[in-house]
C-alpha cells in the first residue's frame, strides 16, 4: 500500500517555498498518468514525453499562484489536455497509428503465449477504433475510461460544459461500440 505523507496540495505549498524534493515527489506520483494521458491523446511517444515535461514545468512555475479550487489531478490533467490541444493545432497532422506504440508500453512477455497474443490483438483493435474518434471524443474517452474521471471531472479538466462532455461521451462510446461490433469478442 502506498502511503502518501503529503497531499498534492501540501506538496504544492512546499514547492512554492522552493523545496525541490517535494517537486520530485509530485512528479514521481503523477508522471506515469500524465504521460499516458498525453500519449493516448496525441498518439506519439515523443510528443507525449515533451508534453509531460512541459506540464510539470508549468506546475512548478505555477506553484506560487496555485490555489486548489478543484482536485490537484483535475488541474494537472487540464494543463496536459490544453498542451495536447495546442500541439495538435500546431502540427495539424493526422493521428499516427498508436496501436504499435501502445503495444510497446504494455507488452507482456510472461504467461501463456496464446493469451498474450489475444490480449495484444484486442489492444490493437481497440486502439484502431480509438483512432477513428475526433480529438475531442478521444480526450473524453481517455479521461473517463483510462483515468477514471467522472463526467463532471472531465468537464472541469477540459473546460467544456458538462452537457458537452456528456454528449461527447455518448457519441464516442456509440462510435466505439459500432466499430468494435465487427469483432465478436467486443460485443459485450
Amino acid at each position: 500500500m502506498d502511503i502518501q505523507l503529503h497531499t498534492d496540495e501540501q506538496l504544492m505549498v512546499a514547492i512554492a517555498q522552493g523545496c525541490m524534493a517535494e517537486f520530485g515527489e509530485l512528479v514521481t506520483r503523477h508522471q506515469e498518468k500524465v504521460f499516458f494521458l498525453a500519449l493516448r491523446t496525441l498518439g506519439q511517444w515523443d510528443m507525449a514525453e515533451d508534453i509531460s515535461q512541459e506540464a510539470f514545468l508549468r506546475v512548478y512555475h505555477a506553484a506560487n499562484s496555485y490555489h486548489p479550487h478543484a482536485k490537484f489531478t483535475t488541474w494537472l490533467y487540464r494543463i496536459v489536455v490544453n498542451l495536447c490541444l495546442d500541439q495538435k493545432r500546431k502540427t495539424k497532422r493526422a493521428y499516427t497509428a498508436i496501436s504499435e506504440q501502445a503495444e510497446q508500453l504494455e507488452s507482456n512477455t510472461e504467461g501463456d503465449p496464446a493469451n498474450i497474443l489475444q490480449v495484444k490483438e484486442n489492444k490493437q483493435v481497440v486502439w484502431k477504433a480509438m483512432e477513428k474518434l475526433s480529438k475531442r471524443e478521444r480526450i473524453v474517452v481517455v479521461l473517463h475510461r483510462f483515468h477514471g474521471l467522472s463526467h463532471a471531472e472531465v468537464a472541469d479538466t477540459t473546460g467544456w460544459s458538462l452537457s458537452a462532455v456528456e454528449s461527447l461521451m455518448v457519441r464516442s462510446y456509440r462510435k466505439l461500440r459500432e466499430e468494435l461490433k465487427k469483432f465478436g469478442d467486443f460485443e459485450k
